[in-house]
């Protein structure tokens, strides 16, 4: 039979749910211990519990039963010889067993008394009406003339018991072998009824006293135990939540670095398009700016080969080589990057920016902190946004002030670019080749470019790095 779905998850509910509180409740192990081991406690206990009770009440009864022994040994069993050779005693006999059972150690204890022979007849009793009497011997009685001594409550059940019966009282019914003083054979058996209310209030605070320990030991163990376990699940548990958050964390970098490599992916792909893009910048300015000039200067050096030459020829030759001079020296300049290996992070903004002073002659206004910079290439990168950004402000956004702010940031380092200059509309698609160029170098390192502008007065390029 497949469990329905309802049933499955009422035994979820019960087995996670304390009785009465109405609301389902995680157990921790401690009490998942506690509550598998009580039964298991309790069954030993219990067991434990009845086991010492019982062999407390056999001692007793055992002790009670070799006292009697010895006394049947040394006063009964020399009164009772007669038994060797005939089943009665004789009138002497008999005055002298009740002369040493009312007036002996054992008067106080003793009920009544009766004297078994083999053949299960009364040879003497207390009550004179069973004398002479046979009864079918009961397992106590055969275990008395098999030679072993036995105590037992008797519930008083049969003939032979009517005197006994009738006073009411509680008894313990000892039998003791008779012995023949000279072969040691079992001649009869001594059958004893004691009082036994005094004994059964000892045993039953012998039960109590026993028990009290019994269930003292086990809550003491179930309480230490319980304490064990406690402190172990209350390790586990800190374990469990330590590697919890450890997965939640080791799951977040993981679904970080997943997004980074997009981005890296993607910014070396965006990278091989903007290096064709560069290098056919290049081609063009050099194509219009100084192949042009060249070209100019080599037609008038031709004219002149021919003949055709002007007056001011060699002055538009040299203006043309010269001003192509110059824009190969521009380009170059825009190309070339200085020695930054060993620089910190503080010098290499530094240098970018008196750079950008020496060749546009405009003040910039730096606040330039120390900064960690581990590798190369966060150099280059930093060096190469200040030159980018400093170039845009100054040839671009027509500024009369540009502040540049370098300082260590939560994520790493920030470098700011501010200008008072004319804005731009930011569209990451339609940005020149500078700026998309940053912003892949940027984010190939991990890092992040934002361009804030109102489009009219005013801009300010921010990247942070890692």
């Amino acid at each position: 039979m497949i469990p329905s779905p309802a049933l499955s998850e009422a035994r979820g509910s019960i087995k996670d749910r304390i009785p009465g509180l109405g609301r389902r409740i995680k157990l921790t192990h401690a009490w998942q211990f506690a509550l598998a081991c009580v039964p298991v406690l309790l069954a030993g206990m219990a067991i434990i519990g009845f086991w010492v009770s019982a062999n407390i009440e056999r001692a007793i009864l055992q002790n009670r039963a070799d006292a009697t022994a010895l006394f049947v040994d040394s006063i009964i069993s020399p009164l009772a010889q007669d038994l060797s050779s005939q089943t009665s005693l004789d009138e002497q006999s008999q005055s002298d067993l009740v002369a040493a059972i009312y007036s002996g150690p054992l008067a106080s204890r003793i009920f009544s008394f009766k004297i078994w022979t083999r053949g299960g007849k009364v040879a003497f009793s207390t009550d004179p009406e069973l004398v002479g009497k046979a009864f079918p011997p009961q397992a106590s009685l055969q275990k008395g003339l098999d030679g072993i001594v036995t105590a037992e409550f008797d519930p008083l059940h049969g003939e032979e018991h009517s005197f006994e019966r009738i006073s009411g009282l509680p008894f313990i019914e000892i039998h003791s072998p008779i012995r023949d003083a000279k072969t040691g054979d079992v001649v009869g058996v001594a059958e004893f009824y004691e009082r036994s209310s005094e004994i059964l209030k000892e045993l039953r605070r012998s039960h109590i006293r026993s028990w009290l320990v019994v269930a003292g030991v086990t809550i003491g163990m179930l309480t230490v135990l319980f304490l064990i376990v406690a402190r172990g699940s209350a390790q586990i548990e800190r374990q469990r939540r330590r590697l919890d958050d450890q997965v939640r964390e080791l799951s977040q970098l993981l679904d970080l670095n997943t997004v980074l490599r997009q981005r890296v992916d993607e910014a070396s792909q965006r990278t091989v398009a903007l290096n064709e893009r560069y290098l056919r910048r290049i081609s063009s300015d050099l194509h219009d700016g100084p192949t042009q000039l060249l070209g100019f200067a080599i037609m008038r050096l031709e004219a002149i080969r021919k003949g055709k030459g002007r007056e001011d020829d060699e002055g538009l030759i040299r203006s043309s080589v010269q001003d192509a001079i110059d824009e190969i020296r521009n380009i170059c300049r825009d190309l070339r990057l200085p020695e930054l290996e060993g620089l910190s992070g503080r010098e290499v903004a530094a240098r970018a920016i008196k750079a950008h002073e020496l060749h546009s002659g405009i003040q910039i206004d730096a606040e330039i902190a120390e900064i960690d910079v581990a590798s190369q290439g966060a150099r280059i990168c930093i060096y190469r946004f200040l030159q980018e950004t400093l170039s845009n402000a100054s040839r671009h956004a027509d500024a009369t002030r540009i502040t540049v702010l370098v300082k260590p940031h939560l994520d790493g380092i920030e470098v700011l670019v501010e200008d008072d200059g004319i804005g731009f509309t930011a569209d990451p698609d339609n940005a020149g080749l500078g700026l998309s160029g940053l912003e892949e170098r940027i984010a190939s390192l991990g890092g992040r470019m934002e361009i804030s502008s109102g489009g009219s007065v005013g801009t300010a390029v921010r990247m942070v790095l890692p």
